[in-house]
């Protein structure tokens, strides 16, 4: 028997202390030795979904891929969404990502039961109920429910919750209410007084909602009678004196005509009985005439 090779011991080892077969046995016996460990090939494809390699070109041992939905489909509730490499082979994944609804329809009248708040998936045939918002009560002819379609949109909802109505705002003394619309849910009302009065108050009013009822923002106000103004008494105007300077004009000389009687021997003639002045003494009398009554029409002019 040929000698063993050098490295027997290394073989001896293996085999557990005990003298390793002869070579043609060696050699099958290290064919049969399994191979080393290596990495995983590629994630699986899984339908409706992506790999998110995060960059990664291997994929050792004990490695974790999660997958993504496409655009489109959304993970289903409790499906495993990762694989993992272990022993050279991915660990199996069945189909997670399917179509959905998206989020249900927003209403300004009803809002969404708490029980969907956190739910994504809506699927084909799935119904959402609703509840009335405040301010809103009620309508039980009408469904409160929307279903995904087949076409993954909601139904269309009906008007299942109707507006409140706030009281009758009642009569403003010696004033209006002026009602624009109606009575109903955010509706609002306008005051105003007759003429002769004043508001007191707020000048409008709104219906709001409080707890499970609704009710007017602001009391009805107060028209109030506005007193009558006084008028005042106007004063009596003093007369106004102006004195005016007095002005000083020269005497003027009274025109004096003479008379002569006549003797006896002339009673007889008419034309004897007065004897007119000479022609210069007329002419000094007719210009002092006319001196005075100019002065007398300056006078008339000034105090005029």
């Amino acid at each position: 028997m040929s000698p063993l090779p050098r490295s027997a011991p290394a073989v001896r080892r293996l085999m557990g202390g005990q003298t390793p077969p002869p070579p043609p046995l060696l050699l099958l016996l290290l064919l049969c030795i399994p191979a080393a460990q290596g990495d995983c090939s590629l994630p699986p494809d899984v339908p409706n979904a992506q790999p998110v390699l995060r960059g990664l070109a291997s994929f050792p041992e004990q490695t974790t891929i999660t997958y993504k939905c496409n655009k489109g489909f959304v993970k289903v509730p409790g499906m495993a969404d990762s694989v993992l490499c272990l022993n050279d082979k991915w660990s199996e994944v069945a189909e997670f990502c399917n179509r959905s609804c998206d989020v249900p329809t927003r209403l300004h009248f009803a809002s969404l039961k708490k029980s969907y708040s956190k739910q994504n998936y809506f699927p084909e045939g799935f119904t959402v109920e609703y509840e009335c918002r405040k301010g809103y009560k009620r309508d039980l002819t009408l469904s409160e429910k929307l279903t995904c379609l087949q076409n993954f949109t909601w139904s269309k909802p009906d008007e299942f919750c109707k507006k409140k109505q706030c009281p009758t705002p009642g009569e403003l003394k010696n004033g209006h209410v002026n009602i624009t619309t109606d009575l109903l849910f955010g509706a609002s009302i306008f005051f105003s007084c007759n003429a002769g009065y004043r508001l007191v108050g707020a000048t409008s009013s709104y219906c709001f909602a409080i707890a499970n009822d609704v009710e007017w923002s602001d009391p009805l106000p107060e028209c109030q009678e506005i007193s009558p103004t006084v008028k005042a008494i106007p004063a009596v105007e003093k007369p106004i004196t102006v004195n005016f300077p007095a002005t000083k004009y020269p005497a003027i000389p009274r025109a004096t005509t003479s008379f002569h009687s006549s003797t006896s021997k002339n009673r007889g003639n008419p034309s004897s009985g007065m004897r007119i002045m000479s022609s210069g003494t007329m002419l000094l009398i007719a210009g002092r005439a006319c001196v005075t009554l100019t002065v007398l029409l300056m006078v008339l002019v000034t105090i005029g």
